[in-house]
């Protein structure tokens, strides 16, 4: 469903208007274009000193040729992206009018709360020096992997810093804090690439944990899910279809499922991408053992995503047990069957994904979706405590959580609901399928095996919850 206010706010007389009236301005979001570059313009690279993790960022600033300039304490690193055989351009603070496209700042060197100081130092002065649809990044170190209980504060601090920068810089821009555990350096690059990029157009304010993995790929980043097989469940339409068709961009043989009487929708997308297609109720009781035998003729899948779900709206009061039963089995226990089957007869490959679909109604809650709510939050429950269990497996589990998507369901919400929702956000629009995609396309990179048990919202930082 097209945004009509986007549309208007973005033209000549809208912009005058909004402008003037201080209403909502929702611009055009870059997304996702193979033909452009990673990041499309200059990149400002800071840190606090001591900082640790300047090497492996400069080996992906250089892997996606960034065009890349030392900002604050540029002497501590300029070294350290030498040796990763990344030339840094000089930058000088009081140069107001150059701009960039990117922030990039490695706080790991921060070890107590008075050192919080050099992040105001190396943002303060450029601020408004970044482009439309820019990009902050900030790595540190995770919190709970720090012996000293004042640098885990002061690395706890970084959290609501880069929320609020995000809801600060305006402009369709981004902010986004990724935790580096111990002995994890080399595994920031999938996560580096996602939030520079386009790919990451809808996400904000968000906190990844990327922790240590012994696992090591070489991999085509034109065509990083090559050779992989993928199922995408509730996949004939909206959020399913997009992921289907970016899984298949970047190189998946995609199992496209969903309910038999989707079936003909599920061959135009199964069709259109070179697919297969399973037509099956995932809430049958022989579901788990049909999804088992059909993956395993394929030789296993490399990835799962969990992405099929219904609502039933109403107040506690005023529900059925119907509508409580189908949300929940359809939105959490099936996942639960499902995942069952699937490990008891060893269906996921080595350094497998397995990825869900929540909600940030799972999150904050909703009037009027106490069973939505529940399922989507027990989704999340299931991310974290499977977590530690799978890593052992050399699987990783993760999950989005979508804010207000285009999608048909959203298009059948009252008109004054419906814009609350497109407005009450950073980037004051509703997000399109295809920005859920491009999270899960993230997480099921064989890449990103350091990224587990993390909860990622796609909602252009919505105002309501965490």
């Amino acid at each position: 469903m097209s945004d009509r206010y986007q549309l208007f706010a973005n033209s000549p007389a809208g912009r005058l208007l909004t402008r003037n009236l201080g209403l909502p301005a929702p611009l055009v979001l870059d997304r996702f274009d193979a033909s452009k570059p990673l990041v499309n313009g200059a990149v400002l690279l800071g840190a606090a000193p001591n900082a640790e993790l300047i090497a492996p960022i400069a080996k992906v600033l250089k892997n996606i040729h960034a065009d890349v300039y030392a900002g604050h304490s540029a002497s501590i690193h300029q070294i350290a992206a030498s040796d990763a055989g990344l030339s840094l351009r000089s930058f000088s603070s009081d140069d107001r009018i150059f701009k960039f496209k990117a922030f990039v700042f490695d706080a790991t060197g921060i070890k107590n709360s008075e050192q919080l100081v050099e992040v105001y130092n190396f943002f303060h002065p450029i601020a408004r020096q970044l482009v439309n649809c820019g990009r902050v990044v900030i790595l540190g170190r995770t919190p709970e992997s720090c012996t000293d209980p004042k640098q885990a504060t002061a690395q706890r601090a970084l959290e609501g810093f880069t929320r609020s920068v995000g809801k600060e810089f305006k402009k369709a821009c981004t902010a986004q804090l990724i935790y580096v555990a111990p002995n994890a350096e080399d595994q920031i690059e999938s996560s580096l690439r996602f939030f520079l990029s386009a790919q990451s157009a809808y996400v904000s304010g968000q906190v990844v944990r990327v922790s240590a993995s012994e696992t090591q790929v070489n991999i085509d980043w034109s065509k990083p899910l090559a050779g992989k097989t993928a199922l995408v469940t509730g996949a004939s339409r909206g959020i399913g279809e997009a992921i289907a068709e970016v899984l298949a961009r970047d190189g998946a043989h995609v199992i496209c499922l969903d309910i038999p009487a989707q079936e003909a929708d599920l061959q135009r997308v199964a069709g259109a991408l070179g697919g297969s297609v399973l037509a099956l109720d995932i809430t049958a009781a022989d579901a788990p053992q049909q999804i088992t035998d059909y993956c395993k003729a394929k030789g296993g899948l490399d990835i799962i995503v969990h992405n099929a779900g219904v609502t039933r709206d109403k107040t506690l009061a005023n529900m059925t047990p119907q509508q409580w039963g189908l949300v929940m089995n359809i939105n959490l226990s099936s996942e639960e069957r499902i995942n069952d089957a699937l490990f008891a007869n060893n269906v996921i490959n080595a350094n497998g994904r397995v990825i869900c679909v929540s909600s940030i109604s799972g999150i904050a809650g909703n009037l009027g979706q106490s069973n939505y709510g529940m399922s989507k939050a027990g989704v999340i429950g299931m991310v974290q405590s499977m977590a530690p269990i799978l890593k052992a497996q050399g699987i990783t589990i993760n999950a989005v959580a979508p804010g207000f998507i285009e999608t048909q369901m959203t298009a059948a919400i009252p008109f004054a609901i419906r814009e609350a929702g497109r407005r009450m956000n950073s980037m004051s629009q509703g997000g399109q399928p295809v920005d859920v995609a491009e999270a899960i396309a993230w997480y099921a990179s064989p890449a990103s095996a350091g990224v587990n048990g993390n909860v990622v919202r796609v909602c252009g930082q919505s105002l309501i919850g965490a």
